[in-house]
């Protein structure tokens, strides 16, 4: 019970850490002002509409797919997965403080931009490979996706795909109806879904050996 007790500790420890890369990746991408990636696009285009922060409308989201995840599964809902509502929490309040945190970077040209959104895509895709190896709770957008394919017979891969293009739409749909130009989808988005992902498998390698040695 002691070892499965310093284990989940562990577990836990590296999830924090894994958000915490990945809030500053994000707040790296929102810095190049190139485009967020596809799961921070409709946060970062609803903070520019509010009086709220990217982190706040980061919560906000993340609630309202639990809360679709909860009518979707329904007595299927584990309720171990409403852990995703503290993570969204933390998330949120990390992704905040990078924001504020690199606030003093600045870069006007565009390959420099390109250089802080290489940054911000490196850092959530390696803070995703932490969140992986961690293996004790999905964020709420992955978790979304988990529960769609347990509604329906669907590949993770393929509904991954379209609910990513799903929060592109809606949040390029918003930035032109009221901003009346496109903000937080740019070629830093289409970077940022095709190289999040690779990155991150790069980084499980050596990260599933870590867990091997460390975790278990």
């Amino acid at each position: 019970m002691k070892t499965k007790t310093l284990s989940l500790v562990k577990r836990y420890l590296l999830l924090c850490v894994g958000l915490t890369i990945m809030a500053f990746g994000v707040a790296f991408s929102i810095k190049a002002g190139l485009g967020t990636s596809p799961i921070s696009s409709l946060p970062y285009v609803l903070s520019l509409l509010t009086p709220f922060t990217v982190g706040t409308t980061t919560i906000m989201m993340h609630v309202v797919l639990i809360l679709l995840q909860i009518l979707l599964l329904r007595r299927r809902y584990d309720p171990i997965q409403l852990i995703q509502l503290p993570v969204a929490l933390i998330f949120g309040s990390l992704t905040d403080f990078s924001v504020w945190a690199i606030q003093g970077i600045q870069f006007q040209s565009y390959p420099m931009r390109w250089v802080l959104c290489v940054v911000g895509i490196l850092l959530v895709g390696v803070g995703v490979s932490f969140e992986v190896t961690a293996n004790v709770v999905t964020l709420a957008g992955e978790g979304m996706v988990l529960a769609i394919c347990k509604t329906f017979p669907l590949k993770f891969a393929n509904v991954k795909i379209g609910f990513d293009a799903t929060l592109v739409v809606i949040a390029s749909t918003l930035s032109l109806l009221f901003l009346h130009q496109l903000e937080g989808v740019r070629e830093g988005t289409v970077a940022a879904a095709i190289f999040v992902g690779l990155t991150a498998r790069q980084v499980n390698k050596p990260m599933r050996r870590f867990a091997q040695r460390y975790l278990n």
